[in-house]
């Protein structure tokens, strides 16, 4: 992937990653007590948290001086 890709692919899952926190405080706030559902979204914003990482490492990587 290019720097191009690189950046479009991080916004695309920061936007996810957003979206997913205000999809578990909007159950929470809604008084859910789905716990299996809470936790796998909070599952996968942990996955995109991870992916979010990988490509801020391959847009900077880390360069001992």
């Amino acid at each position: 992937m290019n720097e191009h890709e690189l950046r479009k692919r991080l916004a695309t899952l920061r936007i996810e990653h957003r979206d997913l926190d205000a999809a578990i405080d909007a159950l929470r706030a809604s008084g859910s007590t789905d716990q299996l559902q809470i936790a796998r979204l909070k599952k996968r914003k942990l996955q995109l948290r991870d992916q979010i990482a990988a490509v801020e490492d391959e847009l900077l990587p880390d360069i001992i001086a």
